[in-house]
């Protein structure tokens, strides 16, 4: 059983920046696959990076060179540059509290409860 509480959304205009923060109730860093998503309304949920417990780090192709994401003891960040108003949405972080990280979002078995970036043009 893990909480996870992400914070660090806004509203910004295009080309800004923002950092996402996830804090977990327990340690997460080098034991547990950390991932963040995304949800725009009337869209389906996607992937927009994970870290493995191996520190190995994936990105989305929407995201790659703008996005970087890094995790401490239980904390996960999303550095998010270049922002573009497609990139606005509910952000999450999730994890299945394994090291390798699932193939399916509907493995995730916690989230937390999303944090709203909006990016305006």
């Amino acid at each position: 059983q893990v909480d996870l509480v992400e914070s660090g959304g806004g509203s910004v205009q295009a080309g800004g920046s923002l950092r996402l923060s996830c804090t977990a109730s327990l340690a997460t860093y080098g034991t547990h696959c950390m991932a963040w998503f995304r949800q725009a309304p009337g869209q389906e949920r996607e992937g927009v990076s994970q870290i493995e417990s191996d520190v190995t780090k994936t990105y989305a192709d929407s995201v790659k060179g703008r996005f970087t994401s890094a995790n401490t003891r239980n904390t996960l960040y999303l550095q998010m540059n270049n922002l573009k108003p497609e990139d606005t949405g509910m952000y999450y972080c999730a994890t299945a509290l394994r090291g390798r990280c699932p193939a399916s979002r509907y493995e995730y078995k916690y989230w937390g409860q999303g944090t709203q970036v909006t990016v305006s043009s």
